[in-house]
């Protein structure tokens, strides 16, 4: 049971990825490159955690340092299409309409909705189910459609930005001006 806790941390930590990350690049105080700085220093914690971290405990279980070509190629294959993905999200912040903290949630509701389609697909195809297409019970497919549906009404149905409030042209005057006796 420790995959699903580790699947779970994974859940949380992604969950808030968006959320953290557009708050990065709201904070840098740079709206034209604020994006870019907040990207070079997620660049800067995953070296901290991919890379420090794993040499470490590959220093303490004893590893050997031997990287068979295709193993490599395939993990640097997978960093990029990660690194390319979270460049994504930025790019999906910096062109989403104003106000974008509304749609910092529909971004990522469509990218965790539509990546386990992607991903369920590309898994069927690379590794295919005994007997085929034909072998995918009904269920997987209603998860798929689930799925789509799910991003699908987040995105059409995202809660408004509040409207900023106004006061009355008129109060503004009345306090204004000072009342004769």
């Amino acid at each position: 049971m420790a995959w699903l806790a580790f699947a779970f941390l994974t859940v949380v930590t992604w969950g808030v990825y968006g959320i953290f990350l557009h708050n990065g690049q709201s904070n840098m105080g740079d709206p034209v490159n604020g994006r870019y700085k907040a990207f070079l220093l997620v660049g800067v914690a995953y070296f901290l955690v991919a890379v420090l971290a794993p040499l470490f405990v590959l220093k303490v279980n004893g590893a050997t340092w031997d990287f068979p070509a295709k193993g490599l190629w395939w993990s640097l294959i997978a960093g990029s299409v990660g690194a390319i993905g979270a460049f994504g999200v930025l790019l999906a912040f910096g062109a989403a309409p104003k106000p974008v903290p509304v749609y910092v949630p529909v971004i990522m509701s469509i990218i965790f909705a539509g990546a386990p389609i992607v991903n369920a697909f590309v898994s069927i195809f690379t590794h295919p189910p005994e007997g085929g297409f034909g072998g995918i019970s009904w269920q997987f497919w209603l998860g798929i459609i689930l799925a789509a549906v799910g991003g699908g009404l987040v995105t059409k149905f995202k809660p408004e930005a509040p409207k900023a409030a106004t006061k009355p042209a008129s109060a503004h005057v009345a306090a204004a001006v000072p009342v004769p006796k």
